[in-house]
């Protein structure tokens, strides 16, 4: 590590968890964030600027003049060009000692199960149930850590799955789940929220790859931006869940 990287990244590696063991973590870390709007935003930001080492960047949408209101990581002269490309110009701008790869394309199921075959940790930062579905039973079957976020209107959550572990992962949260719900195309969403959960999907990555402190690993964080609580509910794995039940394939 040179003098410029202990410069750049020396606020956390004062931190007595972390120290330079854990810069060291993070620089041989790859993340794989699929979905580059708000969360993403977010998240992508701050793991760059942290200086994770390889950020693989998912997402088949381009940007749009009604994402500037909250998708931080893309500007008004990106209008028009895939959002991968923007956010990937945006974090090396912002870090370029890290390497982006720009993925602009809906991955099928064998596409996103080896890509998350080659990752240390995966950030779900899209807006549909099928592909929040599709993320969790990839990471799963590989056994790569999910950290997981949604928002919309004033209201988010945030949930860890981790391998070995007695939490729920997203199908034994959601086991009814069908189809799409609601999106904030159709009901709103107010900026800062999804920065706010974009930034806690980020804290609970690096946490994960440093290996520092307790993930949300079984428990789901909720927060109403709107009275400005946060809950906490144990989320524990479904022995029936045909992801990661005792039965699942």
């Amino acid at each position: 590590m040179t003098d410029a990287d202990l410069l750049r990244y020396s606020r956390q590696i004062l931190l007595p968890e972390f120290d330079i063991d854990g810069q060291e973590r993070l620089r041989q870390s790859r993340v794989l964030i699929i979905g580059l709007g708000g969360l993403g935003s977010a998240v992508s930001m701050y793991l760059a600027a942290a200086g994770v080492g390889r950020l693989t960047l998912v997402d088949f949408d381009t940007v749009d003049l009604s994402n500037l209101q909250r998708q931080i990581v893309h500007r008004t002269r990106d209008i028009g060009r895939p959002k991968v490309e923007s956010a990937r110009d945006t974090l090396l701008a912002l870090n370029p000692l890290i390497e982006v790869a720009a993925i602009p394309k809906i991955l099928d199921d064998a596409e996103l199960r080896e890509q998350v075959r080659q990752v240390d940790v995966v950030v779900d930062a899209c807006d549909n149930v099928p592909t929040r579905l599709a993320i969790n039973a990839a990471c799963v079957c590989a056994g790569v850590p999910l950290v997981t976020g949604a928002a919309i209107r004033l209201e988010g959550q945030v949930l860890v799955w981790r391998p070995g572990g007695e939490g729920a992962c997203y199908r034994c949260l959601y086991r009814d789940a069908e189809g799409n719900a609601e999106t904030c195309a159709q009901t709103g969403v107010l900026a800062p929220v999804v920065g706010v959960i974009g930034s806690i999907q980020a804290v609970e990555v690096i946490k994960a790859l440093a290996g520092i402190g307790e993930t949300l690993d079984g428990r789901l964080l909720l927060l109403d931006a709107l009275r400005m609580e946060w809950r906490t509910m144990k989320v524990r794995r479904n022995p029936a869940c045909p992801v990661c039940g005792k039965r699942a394939p």
